[in-house]
């Protein structure tokens, strides 16, 4: 695509907005070649390399167990990311997945988290955490009028400027904890 290539260090500071959003930006009038590239190779080994992060499975699970009702907003196309909660065994931990594509825009925009409420029969407001780990996840949050908070340090502190975290968690078990004993 005559584009230089991006390290894995690159891509993770890059990639926020969904592929419908980011595409055309990154490759003009060739983004649907991109697009169709990218998720032939994507498809044919993203569940071979998927590995939790540290942390995450006893959070999702403990927090489930609570009975709090837990949803997905993702920019991953959403076929694949329902795909992978399956494949690692956590579709039944979430009332919702919700991915780029479900919702008539992703996120930033408030229409993904406004979709994976639907089931909960909650309204977004200031008892949903909206709980995340980039810029995009606390714009999100506060677009759609969500409680922002940051797990984990994987994101720049430049990517909080408009929207800062209400609370941050080094990592999931900090989180996890603090929840149980609110």
């Amino acid at each position: 695509m005559e584009r230089p290539l991006w390290s894995l260090r690159e891509t993770k500071e890059r990639v926020r907005l969904s592929l419908r959003e980011s595409f055309p930006v990154y490759f003009g009038d060739r983004w649907e070649e991109a697009r169709r590239i990218y998720l032939d190779i994507f498809r044919s080994i993203h569940l071979e390399k998927l590995t939790p992060l540290p942390g995450r499975v006893e959070l999702l699970r403990g927090l489930a167990a609570d009975g709090f009702f837990l949803g997905v907003v993702s920019n991953k196309t959403g076929a694949l990311l329902r795909r992978e909660a399956e494949r690692i065994g956590w579709s039944p931990l979430f009332g919702s997945i919700i991915g780029a594509g479900d919702a008539a825009v992703d996120k930033p925009d408030p229409a993904p988290v406004t979709l994976a409420l639907e089931r909960s029969g909650v309204e977004p407001g200031d008892v949903v955490w909206f709980v995340g780990d980039t810029g995009i996840d606390m714009e999100c949050a506060y677009n759609s009028g969500c409680v922002p908070v940051l797990l984990g340090d994987a994101a720049k502190e430049t990517e909080f400027l408009r929207c800062r975290p209400r609370l941050v968690f080094p990592d999931a078990a900090s989180l996890f904890h603090f929840v149980r004993d609110l």
